[in-house]
Parts: structure tokens; sequence; C-alpha cells
């Protein structure tokens, strides 16, 4: 059977709640006949690769599909390249910030992703639901889980990643006018739809 691990992150600065994590627990445990592995990734630079490399030797799935919080976007966004950088003035939950630092010294500047993000965000806008392709992964933990899974690729060739934005819940923009937000039940709607068009037979 194919294997899918879908990743959420935990809570970070100071949110009680990360849609990314509770979305992918309500996801189904299986998609078009495919078995759904669920992960909790920390909002670490340094532990979330070791904890997604753990599982992917563990697992050997077939599609790694990281999803990650994006504050301030109105729809779901699969993400087309993750860049070889880690910057942003937010502190992870270990209290590390980053300015300008390499991934992986070593490693090329971009990657881009193997999954059909054009034919995912058909597959969401069909289900009724706004979607659309985003070129940037940002600097934080959620870019750094996109590299670091596509450099995952040199032992695991057969294996393909992605990643997923998805907006704040609106119970996280009581407080934030003019903020976007999407129910939780239409984002998990959403990915559904997107893990479906990469799977064998597509959208």
């Amino acid at each position: 059977m194919t294997k899918i691990l879908v990743t959420g992150f935990n809570p970070f600065n100071h949110e009680k709640i990360n849609p990314a994590i509770e979305a992918v627990k309500l996801l189904p445990e299986e998609i078009a006949g495919c078995e759904i592995i669920k992960l909790k990734l920390p909002t670490s630079y340094q532990k979330s690769g070791k904890k997604l490399q753990a599982a992917v030797k563990r697992e050997e799935p077939d599609f790694v599909l990281s999803m990650g919080q994006a504050g301030g976007r109105a729809c779901l966004t699969p993400e087309l390249v993750a860049i070889n950088y880690d910057d942003c003035p937010v502190a992870d939950n270990d209290g590390e910030k980053r300015e300008g630092q390499a991934i992986d010294p070593e490693g090329p500047a971009a990657y881009f992703t193997q999954l059909p993000v054009k034919e995912m965000v058909k597959a969401v806008k069909a289900a009724g639901i706004p979607a659309e392709v985003s070129t940037t992964a940002g600097c934080f933990v959620c870019n750094h889980v996109m590299y670091y899974a596509q450099s995952l690729r040199k032992e695991h060739p057969g294996m393909q990643a992605g990643f997923i934005h998805i907006p704040f819940l609106p119970e996280q923009v009581v407080n934030r006018p003019n903020q976007p937000s999407m129910a939780l039940e239409t984002i998990v709607t959403g990915l559904a739809a997107a893990i479906a068009a990469f799977l064998p037979g597509g959208y």
C-alpha cells in the first residue's frame, strides 16, 4: 500500500493552537486507498529535521507532505520551492533565532517539490476551497522542514515530498482585526483533495 507521511507542527510564538497539527489529526486514515501516517513535528530548527528523518527511515513512505501555519494567508498554498536559508526574527520553541544561516552549507541553494502543485490547487478549488501556488515558504521552520525533507531524498530517492501552508483558524484572529482565517473542517477537506491530486490517477 502506498504510504503518505503527513506532518504538522505544534503551537509556537505564544499561540495556544497550531492549525497544521490539528488538521493532520483530522485527516482520514486512508485517502484513495493509500495509508496516511500522521506525525507531529516540534517547531524547532534542531529537532524537527531529526524527528522527520527518523520517521522516514522507520516508515519508508512514498510521499511526505508537511503542513504549516501561514498567518495572513487566506487560502491553502502548496509550496513550489524551499530555499537553503534560515532567517526569522521569531524564535523557535527552543528559543533559537536564526539570521541568514544556511540549512545545509554544502547543499543546493534550493529544492523544487516533486508534487504537482498546480494540479493540487485545481483539486482544492474543485472542492470549493480557495487555493493558490506559493513560491515562498518563508525562512522559518516550515521552509527548514521542506528543505530538509528534500535532502532526505538522497537516501530515499523514490520518495516525493512537498509542503502546504494553511491559514489561521477563526479563533486565532478574534483579536487580529482584518486577518483572514479558515475553518478547520474546510482546511481538512482541502488537504484531502490536495493529497488525492498527487496520488496515482491524480485529480
